[in-house]
């Protein structure tokens, strides 16, 4: 990354036809030849019959399969979920699994949690969306014990761990970044009490960035955390084209020049970083679109927003 210039985080080939071992591999090489800092997925277990999520989340891979892949073929670039349903997986299953990916990738691993919202997931996960928050929180306050204390052990209303030992330890130290997404305000205010930070969606409206990205550093701030050091990372779905596309141009779907502009705006909203990610984009994602035509437009955004040429 270039002085001055804000953190950028490349989507990693994981819906629709590209999410292939060679796509997946050469997309993440060429991030970081090219200097992006980070590479990111998210989770989506089911696919419901009726068709409501929209092509982009038909087909996926599991996220710290495909990060697991790519740990073994970069060196440098981060990696993170964003997100993943926690509550879908034991909270000593998760550390575990997190705390090796840390591993393998040499302390590089960014988590990125969700509480899930889909319901036919949950039916699935055999895990009640009655009382999201309140399991959602204690799974956190779990996770964060399992990767710090040794021995460990933790008796609470949704989750107990047996006082026993977790190793391998995660590489970083206190644990792997963790962010946590959320719109409602008690998940703003959780992310900034519990987390590193806090993951806005691409769906997340745009003009309240400002005063979310606020509540949760006031939140961090009022349990006595370090506000300015939260990560804010917002998704978003870019479409490049060749010229300016006049009036009306709406955010994120214009120029090199004018991606660059988008995403410098959402900085001076409070974002630290900014997640480029194809995979929910109709003209990548989606099963339908060949996996040599979105290798292509992914090859063309990571060149034209390169932080370093190459």
């Amino acid at each position: 990354m270039t002085a001055g210039r804000p953190r950028l985080g490349f989507g990693l080939p994981v819906a629709g036809a590209w999410a292939r071992p060679a796509t997946v591999v050469h997309v993440a090489r060429r991030a970081e030849e090219l200097g992006w800092d980070s590479l990111w997925t998210f989770q989506r277990t089911l696919w419901p019959a009726d068709g409501r999520l929209g092509a982009s989340h038909r087909s996926v891979l599991d996220p710290v399969v495909a990060l697991s892949l790519v740990a073994g073929h970069t060196s440098r670039i981060g990696l993170g979920t964003a997100t993943l349903c926690a509550p879908f997986t034991a909270p000593a299953l998760l550390a575990k699994q997190t705390a090796s990916l840390d591993v393998v990738s040499g302390g590089r691993l960014t988590v990125g949690l969700g509480m899930g919202w889909l319901p036919e997931e949950h039916v699935a996960a055999g895990v009640p969306m009655e009382r999201r928050g309140a399991r959602f929180e204690e799974y956190l306050r779990c996770l964060l014990a399992l990767w710090t204390e040794d021995p460990v052990e933790f008796a609470g209303e949704f989750w107990s761990v047996p006082r026993s030992h977790l190793a391998p330890r995660p590489v970083q130290v206190p644990h792997p970044p963790l962010l946590v997404g959320g719109t409602a305000e008690p998940a703003l205010r959780r992310a900034g009490r519990l987390a590193d930070g806090w993951v806005a969606g691409s769906t997340h409206e745009r003009g309240r960035l400002a005063h979310d990205v606020a509540v949760v550093r006031t939140a961090a701030g009022e349990a006595g955390r370090d506000a300015d050091a939260l990560r804010v990372l917002v998704r978003v779905v870019p479409e490049l084209v060749g010229r300016d596309p006049g009036p009306g141009r709406r955010p994120f779907h214009g120029t090199a020049d004018q991606l660059l502009e988008d995403v410098a705006a959402l900085v001076r909203e409070g974002a630290t970083e900014v997640l480029l990610d194809l995979n929910l984009s109709p003209l990548a994602g989606t099963p339908e679109v060949p996996e040599a035509v979105a290798r292509e437009r992914a090859e063309e955004l990571l060149a034209a927003l390169a932080p370093q040429p190459g």
